[in-house]
């Protein structure tokens, strides 16, 4: 039940998530790239579903909806925030475990058989779900739709009660465990930026993912009880349905109300973890502490009345959506705050380029270029022809996806020792950075084109489509740049799993930074620390500072043995310590005047 295993275990069954989701995807993209060929491995591996060498359609629509969930909960939410959340909150903050040790080993549980149930879902005559990630009525609901709508669909809905269970018990436990039991020293305005990143992310997964779960119940209603809540007048062949009264726009409401709010779900703790490993790497305080925190909070409370923005389409009164399109465009102020204080963080440091920081820099860079599209996607007239075309994938796979998996990586590797007490092997870094940075930028940039010219999504084989063949070579283009994302992860997974059982043996504080996680010993041992629980004294970004003789000061560190270069903001609220050094600099008043 302690939280460090509890953390391996999310990493470990979300990487193996990924690698499942991105041999999905190579699937789907042969499909695209050569929708003329045959392939007969494909037949050799996935049996019926690709007889002759050739993807059928409908599992092609199955390959790309258990991809999307795969990636958006189990991977993005699931193996970021419950690997590092649970790594990081007892340490950060100074706790010997989370508030529950039991909810949370039930947590990662539910999510592991939530994990099992989708992907037995493979294994059924009809197949997965095969509505897309977000299961629109009816093809959710109606069962005889598609092969996809039966038992595939009810696996998914069961997969996501169970998933949606988890992420409820690990948000409670995460607020608990910071809200109660920070250690002494560690108010709310000591705590590093990946403590107010998960603080803020497990808030919003707990308002907003039991929408999701009352939509899902409707949702059984309709599938098992013949209600009408997303059904109505609908004619199947010579079939007229009994249902009546109801309509899909009620699920995307209730999806969306989880949808958007998700999307930060998934960035924010990434975000977090950039902060915290660009600033050890500048070797620099956090530009804007209280303004990253602010924006954080602005991001969250906004997220949760943005949600109109994917409805466009629907028919939505013009007035409403000219609200959702304001607040929308809104809530890039507050990102766009962040992604200055990294820029400012950045400027003039003494930048050390590890490869957790090539990767935090790697999420900056897409989080800027996935940011900039997404203000085309806000604006309800631009949206509107750009609905459910290549350029949506582009952006949310920049801005959502990539960023979100950079800042997991940056995570992966800059807490690498504090998990195995093992280091990674940096050239195997580098290589894996530069590799999986390029193809990133090369799979998802020219996609943007396609949509701007119209082409859209989830379709088999457009190429029947005269205008937009013209896209195929682009296709093939950017499979074989799939392809190669794919095989710079082979490096990564090798440093990773071999590192644990072969890499140098860490150091106590490897990266020299300030945060109390470095403070444990490395040998694993539950409690955290053996002794008593250290204080606190300083906020945890302390790089740098004028007057001192190395360049990072611990947060354990009292004032009192730093008195050559602590600054007046040092002492607010502690009138005792700012008298101290008062008397310290009377006392002493060229060694003072030199800071």
């Amino acid at each position: 039940m302690d939280h460090k295993m509890i953390a391996k275990q999310f990493l470990i069954t979300g990487i193996i998530m990924a690698v499942i989701a991105m041999g999905l995807s190579i699937l789907f993209r042969i499909q695209l790239a050569w929708p003329d060929k045959n392939f007969p491995f494909l037949e050799t591996f996935l049996g019926k579903w690709a007889e002759g060498g050739r993807i059928k359609p409908d599992f092609y629509l199955a390959l790309v909806t258990i991809h999307g969930t795969i990636m958006v909960f189990f991977v993005l939410t699931a193996g970021l925030s419950g690997t590092f959340s649970n790594l990081l909150i007892p340490l950060q903050v100074g706790a010997r475990d989370m508030a529950s040790p039991f909810l949370n080993m039930l947590s990662y549980w539910f999510f592991f058989m939530a994990c099992v149930i989708m992907m037995s879902s493979f294994f059924i005559q009809t197949g997965p779900a095969s509505g897309g990630w977000t299961v629109y009525p009816p093809l959710s609901v109606v069962a005889k739709a598609m092969p996809g709508s039966g038992m595939g669909m009810t696996l998914w809905l069961i997969s996501m009660v169970l998933f949606v269970a988890s992420s409820l018990m690990g948000g409670i436990n995460y607020v608990s465990t910071i809200l109660n039991m920070r250690t002494k020293g560690m108010d709310l305005w000591k705590m590093p930026l990946t403590i107010w990143a998960f603080f803020l992310t497990a808030i919003l997964g707990i308002l907003s993912f039991p929408v999701l779960v009352a939509g899902v119940v409707l949702m059984v209603f309709d599938r098992s009880f013949g209600t009408s809540f997303y059904l109505s007048d609908i004619v199947m062949g010579t079939d007229i349905l009994p249902n009546e009264g109801g309509s899909p726009i009620l699920w995307q409401h209730l999806f969306w109300f989880l949808g958007h709010p998700e999307v930060y779900i998934v960035i924010m703790p990434a975000l977090g973890i950039s902060s915290e490993v660009i600033s050890v790497n500048s070797r620099k305080p956090i530009f804007g502490y209280h303004a990253m925190v602010y924006s954080l909070i602005g991001i969250t409370v906004l997220s949760f009345i943005v949600w109109g923005h994917h409805m466009f389409v629907t028919g939505m009164n013009p007035l409403l959506g000219g609200v959702f399109m304001i607040t929308t465009l809104i809530i890039a102020v507050p990102s766009a705050v962040k992604t200055f204080n990294y820029l400012a963080t950045l400027w003039r440091g003494n930048i050390r380029f590890t490869p957790a920081m090539l990767f935090a820099i790697g999420l900056v860079s897409f989080f800027i270029s996935g940011g900039l599209t997404g203000i085309f996607l806000g604006n309800a007239s631009l949206d509107i022809n750009l609905h459910d075309t290549y350029f949506v994938v582009a952006h949310f796979h920049l801005v959502m996806g990539s960023a979100a998996i950079f800042g997991m990586l940056a995570g992966v590797y800059h807490w690498f020792p504090r998990m195995f007490g093992k280091m990674m092997n940096a050239k195997l870094g580098y290589l894996h950075f530069w590799l999986t940075f390029i193809a990133a930028y090369l799979v998802f940039f020219p996609l943007h084109f396609l949509g701007l010219d119209g082409v859209p999504r989830r379709y088999y084989a457009f190429t029947e489509f005269e205008f937009m063949k013209k896209w195929l070579t682009v296709n093939v283009f950017v499979t074989w740049a799939a392809i190669m994302a794919a095989l710079a992860q082979v490096a990564f997974l090798f440093n990773f799993f071999y590192s644990i059982f072969k890499g140098k043996v860490a150091p106590q504080n490897p990266w020299e930074s300030n945060t109390l996680e470095w403070t444990a010993p490395v040998e694993h041992i539950h409690g955290n620390w053996p002794g008593e629980i250290p204080t606190v004294y300083r906020w945890p970004y302390d790089y740098s500072k004028p007057g001192h003789d190395a360049d990072f000061i611990p947060q354990t560190v009292p004032f009192s043995q730093t008195m050559s270069s602590n600054l007046p903001h040092d002492f607010e609220g502690n009138a005792e310590a700012e008298k101290i050094q008062q008397d310290w600099e009377l006392a002493n008043p060229v060694e003072a005047n030199k800071g």
